[in-house]
């Protein structure tokens, strides 16, 4: 159907879809229900590349294209989004960000284990009073007189993959009288003296990737740590998100399908008033919308992943694409979910179903890695020029 998915694309999707649903699928109700970090299924989505599929083979990675990587995405996430929102998080944001802006030094030491799966990384942009406002963060880096080292103090919150990490991509501020242009990126090794770890939060979805606050108390971080120069923390930022919104889209996707798919098959099978659902007319505008909105979604991830490989070939961004595949499929995600509930009715709302899963992992899609109300302002600002 579309000629630019290849046998070798078709393969990777076939290997994430027979591993998510032989060795994810059994056990993602149980970690939804007790948070518990499914540590030996990450560990093997590692061994089967999942974790670096982006990444050249030198640094780990298997060496595959975007559109590689948002098929094994809506796969994985399908079956269940916590592995999705890990998987996503270690490939578009962590890795990218190495990739792109790491020293060979720092490939080495730091983008082969994670690209590998054999350590797990994380990206620490938000803080308490900083979410999408990241120039108000309060966390300071302090160049030594030296500069032999930075110290680092600070809260970070919402880290997703922070309570397991083993490095963790800090934006700090180096220059707080420069605002956003004053924070500066740092890759931090979690077994140093200094940093914590918080609570793990009781999110409401994707329950079994864990997500806490980290801290800093006199952190020491080596001048080679530091991710680029002094103040391009937040460009870097900002471009890693580009990446990772076409990541947090496909997961969307992956969760919208498991809903319609549930629906249609409730659907096919419920009784009511002596006949099948499915041959009531409002449940089928509710199937028919589905389909339109998801095949809608899939479209514009494709576009935004071909711009993602375009931009790495000739240069330049692809925020805009980016930007409005994440918003388009985070609210379908959320809007099918809503449906599919109302389509099982008492049923849906059971955790006997896994339909009232696919409901409260949806949203999350709408909030991190920017808000739909900050996606909106990044399409609206492209299409004016204006701020």
């Amino acid at each position: 159907m579309f000629d630019f998915i290849t046998e070798e694309h078709e393969m990777i999707r076939q290997a994430a879809r027979d591993f998510a649903q032989s060795a994810i699928a059994p056990i993602a109700a149980d970690h939804d229900e007790s948070g518990e970090f499914p540590l030996e299924t990450v560990r093997q989505m590692g061994t089967l590349g999942f974790m670096g599929i982006e990444i050249p083979e030198e640094y780990g990675g298997v060496g595959m294209d975007t559109i590689a990587y948002v098929l094994a995405m809506e796969e994985i996430s399908k079956v269940d989004a916590s592995h999705g929102t890990i998987m996503s998080v270690n490939n578009s944001l962590v890795c990218h960000a190495l990739l792109k802006y790491g020293t060979e030094e720092q490939k080495q030491k730091y983008l082969v284990p994670v690209a590998s799966g054999s350590k797990i990384g994380a990206y620490s942009l938000t803080e308490p009073m900083s979410g999408s406002d990241a120039g108000n963060m309060r966390s300071r880096a302090v160049l030594s007189e030296d500069g032999s080292h930075y110290t680092i103090n600070g809260r970070k919150s919402w880290v997703t993959s922070a309570p397991v990490a083993d490095i963790i991509l800090l934006f700090t501020m180096t220059s707080p009288e420069r605002a956003h242009r004053g924070i500066t990126a740092f890759i931090i090794e979690t077994d140093r003296e200094g940093f914590a770890r918080g609570k793990t939060e009781p999110k409401l979805g994707i329950r079994a990737s864990a997500t806490s606050e980290i801290t800093f108390d006199d952190y020491c971080s080596p001048v080679d740590n530091r991710l680029g120069e002094e103040g391009e923390g937040f460009k870097i930022a900002m471009a890693v998100l580009d990446a990772g919104r076409i990541g947090i889209a496909a997961q969307a996707l992956g969760i919208a399908e498991a809903a319609m798919e549930a629906s249609i098959k409730y659907a096919q099978e419920r009784e009511a008033f002596g006949q099948k659902i499915g041959e009531f007319q409002m449940i089928q505008q509710k199937l028919a919308d589905m389909k339109c909105r998801i095949d809608a979604s899939r479209l514009l991830i494709y576009q935004a992943a071909l711009a993602k490989m375009k931009a790495s070939k000739a240069g330049g961004r692809y925020t805009l694409e980016s930007s409005v595949a994440k918003l388009y499929a985070s609210e379908t995600a959320m809007w099918v979910a809503t449906q599919a509930v109302q389509v099982h009715g008492g049923m849906g709302y059971s955790k006997e179903l896994p339909v009232e899963r696919y409901f409260r992992d949806a949203k999350i899609t709408e909030i991190y890695e920017g808000t739909s109300e900050i996606q909106r302002l990044v399409i609206a600002r492209h299409l004016t020029g204006l701020r």
